[in-house]
């Protein structure tokens, strides 16, 4: 278990690497703002002593010159405050790009920065990061993936402009990596990449949009398609929440689909619930998880990691309803009725005790430092 210092903390990368840590149970890292890199004795007074200090900060998107220019203005504040520290750090990571040294104006700074943080005489950990997606990305700013799941969350259509391939890692994977956490869990150190050209990527993400519309589950064959689902499913909520489901009733009795897989696995299970009794109370980094209410009264709340919002659904069995867990959200069933409530839930992945994914914290107990912040 690591004491870390991050730069970008607020950044794409940066909230991963703090989700990540907050599951694990380590130490929450050193912030050390832009405000910090201006100054070099505040730098070093931060890191001071840590085990290793994370340099996500970066400008990615605007005017070539000054993305060039920010990109080696950030690597040389951190550099000179790292040379007047009183404890060094056991090493810098740095998030580099595998277009470091491409001789455009983006990838030579970064290539430089590189350089500035190596001269600093401190073991650096030169990581070249292909492109980066995940829940919660910015679109038309950090990914393809992020503006194309938007674009169709919204309804619309993804424009696509040329061809080129892509070379696509998750963020919790990069996240793992850059820190040092070892395999074991839903994340893969080893960076896994999926290899796709645009056009079939908005194929690929078009397709799982329009199965997830009516509440089926898309085809989840292997682990990009499970996280690529989880991304979209982050641009969906919370306004598409909770989907209506069709209740078919004769005289034998009632019918409800609750969930239709088209490809992959999973598992269903049922329980029920005492009134004023709560379930959950945790949250996932990967699996998909579906509560459907079929008897009874309950409130669904959820909480984004690191935020203190509330999110809340009255779900009742008379009128059922699907909600899908968003990775990365807290959440909790609470039976608000007088009878005994009965709940379906369904995950992508047969429930392995060695790696559960899932990840207990209260949703409303809780006061947590906002782990979006502004750097």
């Amino acid at each position: 278990m690591l004491r870390l210092a991050v730069t970008g903390a607020g950044g794409f990368l940066g909230w991963h690497v703090r989700v990540l840590l907050h599951a694990l149970g380590w130490p929450e890292p050193v912030l050390v703002s832009r405000a910090d890199l201006a100054d070099p004795a505040a730098v070093a007074a931060k890191v001071s002593g840590v085990d290793r200090v994370l340099h996500l900060a970066g400008i990615n998107r605007g005017e070539p010159a000054e993305v060039a220019a920010g990109n080696v203005r950030l690597a040389a504040q951190l550099a000179e405050g790292l040379r007047r520290v009183a404890v060094p750090p056991g090493s810098v990571g740095y998030a580099n790009s595998v277009q470091a040294g491409n001789g455009s104006p983006y990838g030579d700074a970064k290539a430089a920065a590189a350089e500035l943080l190596a001269d600093t005489g401190l073991p650096l950990d030169d990581l070249r990061l292909p492109n980066l997606y995940g829940e919660h990305g910015r679109p038309w700013y950090n990914s393809a993936v992020a503006t194309f799941c938007r674009v169709l969350a919204d309804g619309g259509a993804p424009d696509v402009h040329g061809d080129r391939e892509l070379e696509l890692v998750h963020v919790t994977d990069a996240a793992a990596r850059l820190t040092g956490v070892p395999a074991g869990g839903s994340w893969d150190p080893a960076m896994p990449v999926l290899r796709i050209g645009v056009p079939a990527l908005a194929d690929r993400l078009t397709r799982l949009a329009a199965t997830y519309r009516s509440g089926d589950v898309p085809s989840l064959v292997d682990r990009h398609e499970v996280r690529l689902f989880n991304t979209y499913r982050s641009h969906c909520f919370p306004d598409h929440y909770p989907m209506p489901l069709t209740r078919r009733a004769d005289a034998r009795g009632e019918l409800v689909e609750t969930v239709r897989v088209h490809g992959g696995g999973g598992q269903i299970f049922c329980s029920t619930t005492r009134p004023g009794i709560t379930r959950g109370e945790h949250f996932h980094l990967a699996k998909v998880e579906r509560f459907v209410v079929l008897r009874g009264s309950a409130e669904i709340s959820l909480r984004r990691v690191g935020d203190d919002e509330v999110v809340r659904f009255r779900v009742s069995g008379d009128e059922p309803v699907l909600v899908d867990m968003p990775t990365m959200w807290v959440h909790k069933l609470v039976n608000t009725g007088t009878d005994e409530l009965v709940t379906l839930f369904w995950t992508n992945e047969v429930f392995d005790p060695q790696r559960p994914d899932t990840w207990p914290e209260p949703v409303e107990s809780l006061r947590p430092q906002p782990l979006a912040v502004a750097v």
